[in-house]
């Protein structure tokens, strides 16, 4: 498509668009008047600064129309979502990115990727990608993913993880897609009484954030019931690593991110509690690389393609889990940073032990834990100092 056909070449729109009967509540008919703050174009204030991070981060500027049969990654210039893009890619399977970069990053994007600049929010964005890219599948990644953060901004939360979903999920019937493959969370499950933690386990969450990801899932059982949606949600707890290291955990609240920044600060390291029932007295936790993560994201996607069936959720989990001491001891090994870590007092809550168990996924989605936690530890590490070069 020749370039100047689109509004621009930051959000890859177009100024106008062709009148298309739709159902989706709160949408006007004309593309051509809908992008605003929340679409792919934003208004004269703030679009001069996304265009200008655009640019700086080396975004892909691939074609706008890629034809075939595409699967639509929402979020997936995130950290997560920028991995099952790649997995896709590795697959041969054409990816499309929906990302608002309110927490992802362009430079995440293989050159060649397609990238929409918008937001789940925006049905006629949605609607529009849906019939330019020829999208027969959704891998929905976007979200607010901060649990801790969700309990002073519910709202925000439930706007993003649920309205949108439903948003997504409207903009799909609309055009016929019918498969989607949902990133949920273990947090649905909250701080449960267990080891092991089964997809048959109770859902009892303590955070809007959780609450929201188990709302997503009651979502698309009723669709499916609804309207034939064939869907399966995946549900991990601590997600680690980087599989290229052109792609890292940048959240300011997960545990990796938190030690790297301690250490290059010249800060020491927090554990909350060392005297817990566990082998060296600090929590044991599921930890996965997100490179496995992605697979199984993948997996899932051919199997609605085949028709196959599926559970509903599954678990992406180790079965066994490792203590924030072993964790520690592997970042010190790794970064050649000798520390001792402090110990705080444990938090209120805070279970001795949880992991998943992971048998239904390795059975279905070429589910297994590839990666040991030094190499968890060392991609992570390579991963942030080659975005600090």
């Amino acid at each position: 498509m020749a370039e100047s056909s689109l509004c621009c070449r930051f959000c890859q729109t177009r100024p106008q668009a062709a009148t298309r009967p739709h159902s989706l509540p709160g949408v006007t008919e004309n593309a051509g008047d809908r992008r605003r703050i929340r679409g792919g174009c934003h208004s004269p204030r703030d679009f001069g600064a996304d265009l200008l991070r655009f640019q700086q981060e080396g975004a892909a500027r691939g074609p706008y129309y890629s034809g075939g049969m595409t699967w639509l990654v929402t979020g997936g210039a995130g950290y997560i979502g920028a991995h099952v893009v790649r997995a896709l890619q590795d697959a041969g399977i054409p990816a499309l990115v929906l990302d608002d970069l309110s927490s992802g990053h362009a430079s995440f994007l293989a050159p060649g990727t397609p990238f929409i600049l918008g937001s789940i929010l925006d049905g006629a964005q949605l609607l529009e990608a849906i019939d330019e890219h020829e999208v027969t599948g959704v891998i929905h990644v976007a979200g607010f993913k901060y649990a801790g953060v969700s309990v002073q901004r519910p709202l925000h939360t439930y706007e993003q993880n649920v309205t949108g979903t439903a948003v997504l999920l409207a903009a799909m019937q609309d055009r016929g897609v019918d498969r989607i493959v949902f990133s949920s969370s273990a947090a649905v499950y909250g701080t449960p009484d267990v080891d092991i933690v089964t997809e048959d386990t109770p859902k009892n969450p303590q955070s809007p954030y959780g609450e929201s990801k188990l709302i997503g899932e009651w979502l698309l059982r009723d669709q499916a019931i609804a309207s034939g949606l064939r869907h399966t949600s995946l549900r991990y707890f601590n997600v680690v690593g980087s599989g290229d290291p052109t792609i890292y955990d940048t959240s300011p609240h997960n545990l990796f991110p938190l030690v790297f920044d301690a250490l290059v600060a010249g800060r020491t390291p927090r554990i909350n509690g060392n005297d817990y029932p566990t082998s060296d007295g600090t929590n044991v936790r599921d930890y996965i690389h997100v490179a496995d993560l992605a697979v199984s994201h993948v997996a899932a996607a051919k199997r609605l393609d085949a028709g196959e069936p599926l559970e509903s959720a599954y678990n992406l989990g180790s079965g066994d889990g490792v203590s924030v001491g072993e964790i520690m001891s592997t970042v010190a090994e790794v970064t050649g940073i000798p520390f001792t870590p402090e110990i705080a007092p444990r938090r209120l809550g805070d279970p001795a032990r949880i992991v998943a168990a992971g048998d239904l996924a390795a059975r279905d989605l070429e589910w297994r834990m590839r990666h040991s936690l030094r190499e968890m530890v060392s991609s992570a590490w390579d991963a942030r100092r080659s975005a600090e070069r």
